[in-house]
């Protein structure tokens, strides 16, 4: 099982930058390029819920289950 994280589709969809979503949720930009890359381990409901706020998505828009076989 494999959670693969489509943040960089969101962001390219709206035009905007890692600087700019982390500026607008209140965390650090390194924080959203962790996540933007998949290395995060996981995301707090706040954070989701903030991202999908300003990027105007759904959290199945930047969360999709992948099957690994």
């Amino acid at each position: 099982m494999a959670i693969v994280i489509n943040l960089d589709v969101e962001l390219a969809k709206k035009k905007m930058s890692v600087s700019e979503l982390a500026a607008a949720i209140d965390i650090t930009p390194v924080n959203v390029s962790v996540l933007k890359n998949g290395r995060a381990k996981a995301v707090r409901f706040t954070t989701l819920d903030a991202i999908c706020r300003v990027l105007e998505c759904q959290p199945g828009d930047i969360l999709q289950w992948v099957d690994d076989e």
